[in-house]
């Protein structure tokens, strides 16, 4: 960057090959609109990788030499790149991060976030619905129901009220034809139940907490966690999969970078699952 003794050493090696002259620092300003700077700089995010920046060159140096129009690109350019945080001392692989705003146009990084908190509030659903200790009212809700017209929850096609403390009702007037189907799903629910059929009304007698019930369930949080943790790997792998489709357009380097931080959020989010699943057991198991 001819036009500027603070940024030459920082910008003119990476840009070189992409701009045969920029001369001020109002040119680099109009050139760091995002669609004319973003594919230099991310062409250029090998060579800055590999090449630090030099320890004097810094937003302080910017602001020391008056250059503010070089001190915002400077900004933007340190944005746009994945950026290793320093490693965690003694062991750790560096970690990655990406301002989700700059790779929009490879993958939106936002919505891959909601995805896949999205499977780790399923699994806390799955934990409230499934794994009580003493069933209820509440807790027979959800029991997803396989009929001729597809699957339903328990609660839209029967009347689930509480008899007694020891009893459950299940009224099926509504929906005769789905009664069989009702109790079977009780029955496999793995909440340890064994509900009577008597016409349209399904008696669900509430069983005794014992020790076996209490390791049942634990079992059964497991198994919800690693169906979650399968969901969360269908996740990350979509991701990744959309993220070589750019291949052609940004370095492979770039593509590294993306894929480590998408490894990195999917991590995040199976050791918050791990988390859940050592509470809840611990909870079942008391």
């Amino acid at each position: 960057v001819l036009g500027c003794t603070v940024l030459q050493p920082v910008f003119g090696h990476a840009l070189r090959g992409h701009f045969s002259c920029i001369v001020g620092c109002d040119t680099v300003m109009a050139l760091s609109r995002v669609g004319l700077l973003r594919p230099v700089l991310g062409r250029s995010l090998p060579i800055l990788a590999r090449s630090p920046l030099q320890p004097s060159v810094g937003r302080s140096a910017l602001l020391q030499y008056g250059c503010r129009q070089c001190e915002a690109l400077f900004s933007a350019q340190s944005r746009l790149y994945a950026t290793k945080k320093s490693k965690a001392k003694g062991k750790g692989q560096a970690k990655v991060s990406i301002n989700a705003a700059l790779v929009e146009d490879i993958i939106n990084l936002e919505e891959l976030k909601d995805e896949m908190n999205t499977v780790m509030e399923n699994l806390k659903q799955d934990y409230s619905r499934h794994l009580n200790i003493r069933s209820s009212v509440g807790t027979l809700d959800h029991i997803s129901v396989s009929t001729n017209d597809g699957k339903f929850p328990l609660n839209q096609l029967g009347q689930i009220s509480m008899k007694s403390p020891q009893l459950i009702l299940v009224n099926m007037t509504s929906t005769p034809e789905a009664t069989a189907a009702a109790a079977k799903a009780l029955r496999d629910s793995g909440m340890n139940l064994n509900p009577e059929v008597d016409g349209t009304m399904i008696r669900v007698p509430i069983p005794k907490v014992t020790r076996e019930h209490r390791e049942n369930l634990a079992k059964l949080a497991k198994q919800f966690n690693n169906k979650a943790k399968e969901s969360l790997r269908r996740v990350r792998a979509n991701a990744v999969n959309q993220v070589k489709k750019s291949k052609d357009d940004v370095s492979e380097d770039t593509i590294r970078l993306i894929e480590t931080q998408i490894q990195q959020m999917a991590d995040g989010v199976a050791a918050d699952m791990d988390k859940q699943l050592a509470t809840k057991t611990k909870d079942l198991l008391g």
